[in-house]
């Protein structure tokens, strides 16, 4: 935890942690937060950017998170969408879940992906559109026309 890296407020470390930590948000087990840790540290990613990009998915948006992960993965398979009732116990999870365990699974795969490559990119170009608006507003740059 003592690398540089995990701290510097760079563009690729900071957009990368970004795309990092949305895609580690739709891993459907309480392992958010030290997934992110581990992802950061190998690859040398923004630390406090992993972190606080996974927490997208927190007690108020979880369930549309992942029923849409479940919608979309039983989209993709040509599976009918089953309508189910949630319960937070270990019971639910043996036996509620059932036959929709494999359309759940692949959306949140999906949306991993998706939602980490549309977050890094489009922080990528957030921060390359402000540095080059900061760059022609600074004093003594000419107009090009």
């Amino acid at each position: 935890l003592t690398d540089h890296h995990l701290w510097s407020l760079n563009r690729h470390s900071i957009t990368a942690g970004f795309g990092a930590g949305l895609a580690i948000a739709f891993i459907p087990l309480p392992v958010h937060m030290i997934a992110s840790v581990l992802v950061a540290v190998y690859w040398r990613l923004n630390l406090p950017v992993t972190l606080a990009s996974t927490m997208v998915v927190n007690p108020f948006t979880v369930v549309p998170c992942f029923y849409g992960a479940y919608r979309l993965g039983a989209l993709l398979l040509h599976h009918p969408a089953h309508h189910f009732a949630f319960q937070l116990s270990w019971r639910w999870l043996e036996h509620g879940l059932g036959p929709r365990w494999k359309p759940f699974l692949l959306g949140c795969l999906v949306s991993a992906v998706i939602s980490g490559l549309l977050g890094r990119w489009g922080l990528e170009f957030v921060w390359r559109t402000a540095v080059r608006r900061k760059f022609r507003l600074r004093p003594g740059h000419r107009a090009s026309g």
